[in-house]
């Protein structure tokens, strides 16, 4: 059984028939073509970048995904000389259709999400009756030193999530099943400077903050997604959680604490 079909068995009694269509659709644009994986280049130009000892990973109607000298990265192909957009087989048809199709498929899906459920509701009762203004959602920012200054000013941790945002099945459901709920935005607000290190596959991201979260990968030796490590105000590693951890928000929020501890 492949990935795709045991996330649909394990969620059907959750999902209703819309939000399946939805999410099959979306995986299905996601899907990448492994027929150059592995290939080689000394120099990949794609517009006004250069990368060495580029080895490529995969290829879409869109994009090519490869490892260099510096790190990781994506770039659309139509950045490419037409040489290259010849040797990758790039129909630009096809990848605006491409792209398209994305777009709405994953603003429906997120749509979808967004009225279900949390797996794992707040437990109310423990709760003041009037608890006055509170978080509804986590504040995620994306420059790391700039959450440790703000983490050492105010005495706090700082956690990183490596993420892919448009493509790794469980970065999703783990954002949908805990980051987004309103019990983890209130403890993380009180606790943490949050910091959003994201991969991905078909979102635009600029060439600096792309560079940026692969030299930090490197740094915390990050090999998968989606990877949560807890800093303290120094930097220095406190613990870390590779992969979907069940339990909701109260499963993390125990595991963070733990960390915090150290």
């Amino acid at each position: 059984m492949n990935w795709s079909d045991a996330f649909h068995r394990r969620h059907s009694a959750r999902r209703d028939v819309t939000g399946g269509k939805i999410f099959s659709a979306l995986m299905l644009v996601l899907l990448v073509l492994d027929a150059r994986a592995d290939e080689q280049f000394p120099r990949l130009q794609a517009g006004g970048e250069t990368y060495t000892n580029v080895t490529i990973t995969s290829v879409s109607a869109t994009d090519i995904y490869f490892t260099h000298a510096g790190g990781m990265a994506n770039v659309k192909l139509k950045k490419l000389s037409p040489e290259l957009q010849q040797h990758f087989s790039f129909d630009p048809k096809k990848a605006g259709a491409t792209e398209l199709k994305l777009a709405e498929n994953k603003t429906n899906y997120y749509q979808q999400l967004i009225r279900q459920p949390a797996v794992h509701p707040p437990d109310m009762s423990r709760e003041p009756a009037d608890t006055g203004a509170r978080a509804t959602e986590a504040l995620w920012r994306e420059d790391l030193p700039g959450a440790l200054s703000q983490a050492r000013a105010e005495h706090k941790l700082v956690l990183l999530d490596f993420t892919g945002s448009d493509w790794c099945q469980w970065c999703i459901k783990f954002e949908h099943d805990v980051l987004s709920t309103e019990k983890f935005a209130a403890y993380a607000g009180a606790k943490f400077e949050l910091v959003k290190l994201d991969f991905p596959h078909h979102t635009p991201q600029r060439e600096e903050l792309s560079r940026a979260n692969a030299a930090l990968a490197r740094q915390f030796h990050v090999n998968g997604y989606p990877t949560y490590l807890l800093l303290n105000a120094d930097g220095r590693e406190l613990g870390r959680q590779v992969g979907y951890l069940n339990g909701g928000p109260d499963a993390f929020i125990r595991e963070l604490d733990g960390f915090s501890r150290r």
